[in-house]
Formats: C-alpha cells, structure tokens, sequence
C-alpha cells in the first residue's frame, strides 16, 4: 500500500500545476454540484471482473429530482432506471421487471462523499495534471488513502462542464480492479423533456411495486463496535426473501468512496466462514451462535475482515 501511495503521489506532483485554483476538496465539490444538477447524455463503459460492458447512459434533473438510465448495447439486454432512489431494471428478452428501493441516492457512475472535507484524515486529494478523454480536456484528480483500510482512485473530470468523464479503482498493489470511461458525452438543454423522466413517472403509477423501508439499526439485536474511521452507518434494513421467506438483515457503511454491506442471517446447513474475493469485491463470513455474518464490499480484504470481527450480540 505504501508502495501505490508513493507512485500515485509522485504523478500527482510531477504534473501538478501550480497556478491550479482550486484544490482536489474543491474539485470533488464542483463534480456532485454537476452530476447532480445538470442534464446529459453520452456513452459509458464499464470494466470490472475482468469484463467490459457497454451502455448507453442519460441523466437528468427535473423539479428537484434526479433520473439516470442505463441501456446495456450487448446481451443480456437490460434497461436500468434511478428515479430519485427508486431503482428498477427490465431484462429486454423475458420483460422481466425488478424494482427496488435503495434508502439513499447513489450515481450509477461514481460514488463521492458529500463533504469530502471530513475525511482529510483518510485520504489525500491530490490535483494532478490535465488529460483529454473522449475529446474533452480533464482534470486529474488522484485519491489516496491514508491507510490500508480503502482502495485508492483516480478521477478524470471535464473541465467545463465538471462532470466526471473517468474513474479509476486501485489495488493494494497499483493494479486496476475497475474503470468507468465516457467515451461520448452531450450536454442538454436544462428544460429540455426526458425519455428517462418520463419513464420513471410512469413507474411511479406502478401499484405492485414492494419495497423495504429503512429501520433503526439499533433497534436490532446486533451491535457493530468498530469499524473504520471516516466510516458511517447509512442504513439498516431487514428483508424478507420471498420464494424462502427467510430474513436478511442489512447494515450498510460507507465513507462516501467505498461501502462496506454487512448481511445477517440464520445459520444455514452449511455455514460459510473465512475471506473470499471476486475482483474488486471481498468478503469476510463468519458464525455468532445461530447466525451468519458476512461483510462485503469493494474494500481491502483486511477491512471487511475487520468490520466482520466487530459484530457481536446485543
């Protein structure tokens, strides 16, 4: 970890730019500013586990509401709408629907803190040199943890209209895990109609729609005593699934880069313990009595390890 945070932090300075105005805290401000407010469209790939995947993307900002949309271009052909945090996704062959209700908003594209000034004691924001991606000139924007509890990024923004253009995810060990790029993107008109919006309205009349609503973690009989600094609670919800009607309880913490989910559950025949990692994505299962802990998430393997070995009974 040492190792990436040296190489990253010397790119930064080698490019960095001294007349630069505003600093990396400031930029990350600009960028959810522009994402959440403006409307655009264009092409996005997405690369992770090993697969790329390409879609056409469209977001909008009506009456206070945010819309984005995803179309898959490939097989298996989908269609996945946000309205606000309203989430559905439509398999185009079998017209399959599922929806569902995710407590807080979170962008299809890249996850950014709110306030990433309260997390200066995580991470360094480093305003490095200018690229051009997808014709466009960006400001580089390295983010580097100050542990080895979270991955490190880089984010690539449009200088005019600061939104994010391309992010990029590191290992421990300097290798991208996994990278967002726009190859195309369009501005639009502020008060120009949307398909997405008005497809999302239309969901919205949707009467078989069922969701889970968040509740009080500390109303459950599950307690989580450490975990990562910078790190918060965002929800807790208990599912019930509905072919097995088990309960899967779910706590999520983020720091607004990375998210740590950690799942509760009844202790099946077999029960699952130990580390397990799928690209990015590492996990951490362990048994308290009758139940299964798993910590999940694209996170260290020694972070989800960490939060795992925190939960204990109330």
């Amino acid at each position: 970890m040492r190792f990436l945070f040296v190489f990253l932090l010397l790119i930064s300075r080698a490019f960095a730019n001294d007349d630069q105005a505003l600093d990396g805290q400031q930029w990350l401000q600009k960028v959810n500013h522009a994402m959440k407010n403006m409307n655009y469209h264009g092409t996005v790939v997405f690369m992770k586990h090993g697969q790329i995947d390409t879609m056409k993307y469209r977001h909008t900002f009506e009456n206070g509401v945010e819309t984005e949309r995803l179309s898959s271009l490939n097989s298996p052909l989908r269609e996945v709408t946000r309205h606000s945090n309203e989430i559905s996704c439509l398999y185009k062959e079998s017209q399959q629907k599922v929806e569902t209700h995710h407590p807080i908003d979170r962008s299809f594209i890249v996850n950014l803190p709110l306030k990433p000034e309260r997390l200066h004691d995580q991470y360094l924001f480093a305003v490095a040199g200018q690229e051009m991606i997808a014709m466009r000139p960006a400001q580089v924007i390295a983010i580097l943890p100050k542990d080895d509890l979270r991955y490190a990024r880089k984010l690539w923004i449009d200088t005019t209209s600061l939104l994010p253009l391309k992010v990029e995810v590191y290992g421990q060990d300097g290798k991208t895990l996994e990278q967002v790029l726009f190859t195309e993107l369009n501005l639009e008109d502020s008060a120009a109609p949307s398909d997405a919006a008005l497809t999302a309205a239309e969901a919205e009349d949707d009467s078989h729609q069922h969701v889970s609503q968040a509740e009080a973690f500390e109303k459950s009989p599950f307690e989580l005593k450490k975990w990562p600094a910078g790190f918060e609670k965002i929800f807790f919800i208990r599912n019930t699934m509905q072919q097995s009607k088990k309960t899967v309880d779910h706590l999520l913490i983020s720091d607004g880069f990375s998210s740590v989910s950690i799942y509760f559950e009844a202790k099946g025949e077999k029960s699952i313990e130990g580390l397990r990692t799928l690209g990015p994505v590492n996990s951490y299962s362990r048994v308290i009595d009758d139940l299964q802990v798993t910590a999940l998430g694209e996170v260290p393997l020694q972070t989800v390890e960490l939060v795992a070995k925190s939960v204990s009974l109330r």
